[in-house]
């Protein structure tokens, strides 16, 4: 695997890595915020007070952290059951209006329950009602924000989809899930050797990941629900650098079982792998075009390491990037357009983006240590992992660099995230 802590020398094989404490919990805040922000008022829901979670406050950061919206406070108090004064929030300067309740039943779950308006229009937009377990509160919040993102942009959110990533303190590696705002983590593995290159499934249920548990590098399988695991690549050598297909049938791995790192494929439950490079060079970092024809890697074959892709039937290898002496971390948009990796500039190393139609390549990260961009499923926003004064934090950025994200940490060490699809 080719990014900026291999590049300055701090392979996690070789312990290098550093031992700051971890943290679960994560904050939000905000920067660059675009111009064309839609301005909507978000009441807080009814009987709030008394659920474990502030559905109104998670709802409201989810849309804050899309850049989308702009917030329009105002003194009205209802819930889904009441009805707007629409003269007076257009006053205001509202463009949608959303409210709620929250009510817990008699066998111990929580009805969440909004309603959205259209402000200028006058329309009621419709809503809904979740019965849900304490425990599932902050996906029902997620869910909604989902919805009235749809409903006011015509995109598909992805608040309620989830984010994979790994930390490192008190000597143990720990692969952690958590929402896509980062609060909520929950504990997949922990290892006191370390875990690295986490890639989800496309349908969400089963992550794959390097553990060196059993002292060299090995590819495992688990399920996300039930934590059953699986070696799926336990080869001479070394075996890493694990990249779902997108029929979810198929591994890209790299392996070093004949010599040098090259690309093979494996079947997700493992077998004989088929070798997909044929270079005397470092091939690694596998990823599929959505279309899974085509797989983009990195290879150092040029003499230093760039992005390249080859047909997954076998073929000779084209170059895709040429701006710089050094790109690696390849991540390919939702509709394969756009392709997201780190660039190393006079010694920063910066997400970029690269549009495969013309070629044009730009930063969209302002930070100088980043590493391992990752697509949400709607292709909108790229999570990464950097450094910022002094600290470890992960990153979401939209892909025209214009709205940030920062997902605040203490003392951590994190690395690797990876957003995963639709779907939990």
């Amino acid at each position: 695997m080719w990014n900026r802590r291999y590049a300055l020398g701090a392979l996690a094989a070789m312990g290098g890595l550093n031992l700051l404490p971890a943290r679960a919990q994560f904050r939000v805040e905000i920067a660059g915020i675009g111009a064309t922000q839609l301005p909507i008022s978000l009441l807080r829901f009814r009987g709030e007070d008394k659920s474990p979670q502030p559905i109104s406050q998670i709802i409201r950061a989810d849309l804050e952290r899309s850049g989308r919206f702009r917030f329009v406070e105002t003194s009205q108090m209802f819930d889904e059951t009441g009805v707007p004064v629409y003269t007076d929030l257009r006053n205001q300067g509202s463009d949608a209006i959303a409210a709620g309740s929250v009510t817990k039943l008699v066998d111990g779950r929580f009805d969440v329950r909004y309603k959205l308006w259209d402000v200028v229009k006058g329309q009621d937009l419709g809503g809904q009602s979740l019965a849900v377990v304490a425990g599932d509160l902050r996906l029902a919040a997620h869910r909604i924000a989902d919805a009235i993102y749809e409903k006011l942009t015509g995109e598909r959110g992805v608040f309620a989809t989830r984010i994979a990533y790994v930390t490192k303190g008190g000597g143990r590696y720990t692969l952690r899930v958590a929402d896509a705002d980062g609060e909520g983590g929950q504990v997949a593995l922990v290892s006191p050797e370390p875990i690295i290159s986490p890639s989800w499934s496309p349908d969400g249920l089963q992550l794959a990941y390097v553990s060196f548990e059993d002292h060299k590098p090995v590819v495992w399988v688990q399920n996300t629900a039930t934590g059953a695991r699986r070696r799926v690549a336990n080869f001479r050598g070394s075996n890493s650098a694990p990249a779902w297909s997108p029929d979810g049938h198929t591994l890209a791995v790299t392996l070093s079982r004949q010599g040098g790192s090259q690309i093979y494929l494996i079947d997700k439950d493992g077998g004989a792998p088929r070798r997909v490079t044929q270079s005397l060079a470092i091939d690694t970092e596998p990823t599929f075009s959505p279309d899974g024809q085509t797989l983009y890697f990195v290879s150092d074959r040029g003499g230093s390491p760039q992005i390249y892709k080859q047909a997954v039937s076998g073929g000779g290898a084209t170059r895709v990037t040429f701006s710089g002496n050094y790109n690696v971390s390849p991540a390919l948009s939702p509709d394969g357009k756009t392709l997201a990796f780190v660039q190393r500039q006079s010694g920063a190393f910066r997400v970029m983006t690269m549009d495969l139609a013309s070629g044009t390549v730009q930063a969209i990260s302002d930070t100088n240590d980043d590493e391992s961009p990752s697509f949400s499923p709607n292709g909108r926003f790229v999570v990464y992992a950097t450094r910022s004064q002094g600290q470890e934090v992960l990153m979401t950025t939209t892909v025209d660099g214009k709205i940030k994200t920062r997902l605040l940490t203490s003392g951590q060490d994190i690395r690797e995230p990876k957003w995963g699809p639709y779907g939990r």
